[in-house]
């Protein structure tokens, strides 16, 4: 625009605050955290079909090659995500201060513990024992370390930076709540792998402690995430996915109580390890009831956003990973229980994981080579902000 005091035009370079960051990475300005639910999903699909009942053949093999996959998308992930904050940090704090994009950190946590989840459940076929589990502990920790931030600092900026309406809640919310529980269904496969006494039975509990972090922080969030979709109608087309996050810390407290009775005898005292059996029926039984409830539920709203014109949008890797963590709690109920049914449950969601996944990943390949999924919000006029609309 030309001024009285700029009587030329300003020159087309762009400035050199922002211009050559773009022109170096622009492909990975818009690139959000979001993006982690690809890896989550993607090693979910893996893990999930490795514990299924009976022996198909071929099954384990495919399975470690899609862990293998999603090995391969958390490193170019990774340091796509590190260019971003090198070369666009004003993207990746507007991230942060966005109440919509901001509960994503937690999938980078999830995303690191999936795939190190991954490493002793299904890499050491490939890789060794010995080298999945120091894969596994190197990401367990690193993933917790962010987790347990995530689920602290999150909340802290929805508190005193973000400025939240009623009507706003959502199932995003519980992004950063349900990371320590994904820490705590996974923590469980390294106890053998420590020394025998006090190592073993401190990261026992230590994984039960974060079940508590999780599903407390879970217990006070999800009423408010209800009450909205009671009071405040339908969630907008494109959020309609989100509403299969209340699966992840359902299907994966099921699963995280049934680790623990897995490995509790020999580490902690008797009664205690019968006492971790138990509680895996007690809890997991009524928790997974309400997991198909909301499962109904959610589905129902995503058929009436679909007839609607919802189109396709990264929340459709919600369909993954939280249907995989209720694969996860059917396979621990099963091997509880000995029932059947749990064994038939397990298959049948595991049908729609791989669905779902197989959607979701054609859906995002194309997206990419069409530049679609990684180009700047369009601004639409009367439209929330640009970073809410393109991060959710």
């Amino acid at each position: 625009m030309v001024t009285a005091a700029q009587p030329r035009p300003p020159s087309p370079s762009p400035s050199p605050a922002v211009g050559p960051a773009v022109r170096r990475v622009p492909a990975v300005r818009h690139l959000g955290p979001n993006w982690y639910a690809c890896v989550m999903g993607t090693a979910i699909v893996g893990t999930a079909g490795a514990a299924l009942p009976g022996q198909v053949p071929g099954l384990r093999a495919v399975c470690t090659a899609v862990w293998a996959l999603s090995l391969v998308l958390l490193v170019v992930l990774l340091a796509a995500r590190s260019l971003h904050w090198r070369h666009h940090r004003d993207q990746a704090r507007a991230h942060l201060l966005d109440p919509a994009a901001a509960p994503f950190y937690g999938c980078l946590s999830m995303a690191l513990l999936a795939v190190g989840g991954g490493a002793l459940a299904l890499g050491r076929d490939w890789v060794g024992t010995p080298a999945a589990v120091a894969l596994d502990a190197v990401l367990f920790t690193a993933g917790t370390v962010i987790g347990l931030a995530a689920a602290v600092a999150v909340p802290y900026l929805m508190a005193v930076r973000h400025r939240i309406e009623p009507g706003q809640a959502s199932p995003v919310w519980l992004l950063p709540l349900v990371a320590p529980m994904v820490s705590a269904a996974v923590g469980p496969m390294l106890v053998p792998h420590l020394p025998p006494g006090q190592p073993r039975e401190t990261l026992l509990l230590a994984c039960v402690a974060m079940f508590g972090v999780s599903l407390f922080a879970t217990l006070l969030t999800l009423p408010v995430v209800f009450g909205r979709l009671l009071t405040g109608g339908p969630l907008p087309l494109a959020l309609t996915p989100s509403l299969f996050l209340v699966l992840g810390p359902l299907g994966q407290s099921t699963t995280a109580v049934g680790k623990f009775a897995d490995v509790a005898p020999g580490i902690v005292p008797g009664p205690y390890a019968e006492g971790f059996s138990v509680f895996a029926v007690l809890y997991g039984v009524p928790v997974t009831g309400f997991a198909l409830m909301w499962l109904a539920l959610a589905a129902a709203h995503v058929v009436r956003a679909r007839r609607q014109g919802m189109g396709f949008s990264m929340t459709w890797w919600s369909f993954t990973f939280p249907v995989g963590t209720c694969v996860t709690g059917a396979e621990a109920l099963a091997r509880e229980t000995g029932l059947v049914a749990y064994d038939g449950l397990a298959v049948a969601l595991y049908a729609l994981l791989v669905a779902a996944w197989a959607v979701a990943a054609v859906r995002t390949a194309r997206g990419l080579l069409s530049g679609a999924l990684l180009a700047g919000p369009r601004p639409v006029p009367g439209a929330p902000l640009p970073a809410t609309a393109r991060t959710t």
